[in-house]
């Protein structure tokens, strides 16, 4: 089975970028008209609330990829709500979680963001059973854990969603996936996402940009283009490892997607290295430098 929506391109064909600050502003308007009202009124009544909320996220992140002239073609079946999955996939940008979400609500563990961001984040996708996380604090990794578990158990939580790179890439490389999202004794689903730089560069640099400049990126350029494939639920092998399996799964996205696997930890580009390990570096460096310089004095 393969689905393909194209949006964006037959909403706004050739639009400039008022034409889609105004598509999204009312989009916005029409959905915190209804959202808010909806998550009032009708806290007593669970099923229906939640249900119509899933709805308004999907057609707000439809609106999101409209205002980009987004044209995302998603490949396999439709992910579906059950107990004991999980469904991990490369990470790019925070648009992948939006590309994802205008079709298939998930529940997400995200790293927490300040500003308008972290605002949308505990006001409007705590409803979806999100999950958030700090990861320079090391008790949040342990509640994550936990969160995680319960959240798998419960057939009626939205499909989990986890970037388990920890970091956005360039989708030109997948980075070492962290093993959490592995040891959850369920399926894993994989999924793989291609962007196309022929239009835009969808990757974000969290140090040079902010996000909200980064989405006006996108809806000044031409369109954002992209392929989804949702691939085959993986289990565990008996006498496989958690890195084993983390790795295998990593092994069939890098395939799928076209991007090369690296042995690097995505989660190094937070932190500082110790002044010891470099100074050890630059100590080596300089007795080699010295030891070639003695050789070739002595051979002349």
């Amino acid at each position: 089975m393969e689905l393909e929506l194209v949006l964006g391109s037959a909403l706004v064909p050739r639009c400039d970028c008022s034409i889609r600050v105004v598509l999204l502003a009312v989009g916005w308007i029409i959905f915190m008209a209804l959202f808010f009202p909806i998550h009032m009124a009708l806290k007593g009544h669970d099923t229906l609330r939640k249900q119509l909320e899933r709805g308004l996220v999907e057609f707000m992140c439809s609106i999101f990829v409209a205002s980009w002239t987004g044209v995302v073609k998603y490949h396999g079946p439709r992910p579906s709500r059950r107990a004991k999955q999980v469904f991990v996939a490369n990470h790019t940008c925070m648009i992948d979680f939006i590309i994802l979400e205008q079709m298939t609500t998930f529940a997400v563990i995200m790293q927490k963001h300040p500003g308008w961001v972290g605002f949308v984040q505990t006001t409007v996708l705590e409803s979806l059973g999100c999950i958030w996380f700090n990861r320079l604090e090391s008790k949040d990794r342990l509640v994550v854990v936990r969160k995680l578990k319960k959240h798998v158990e419960d057939p009626d939580s939205n499909p989990l969603l986890v970037f388990p790179e920890g970091t956005c890439v360039n989708n030109e490389y997948t980075v070492m996936f962290k093993k959490g999202a592995f040891e959850l004794d369920c399926a894993v689903c994989p999924i793989a996402i291609k962007y196309n730089k022929i239009f835009v560069d969808a990757f974000w640099n969290h140090r040079k940009q902010s996000f909200t400049m980064h989405l006006m990126r996108l809806m000044t350029s031409w369109a954002v283009v992209c392929n989804v494939w949702y691939l085959e639920p993986q289990t565990l092998h008996p006498g496989e490892t958690y890195i084993e399996f983390a790795e295998r799964v990593r092994d069939l996205i890098a395939k799928r997607a076209g991007i090369k696997k690296v042995p690097w930890d995505g989660y190094l580009r937070f932190f500082q290295p110790s002044s010891k390990l470099t100074e050890k570096k630059q100590q080596n460096f300089a007795e080699a430098v010295i030891r070639r310089l003695t050789n070739n004095s002595q051979d002349e």
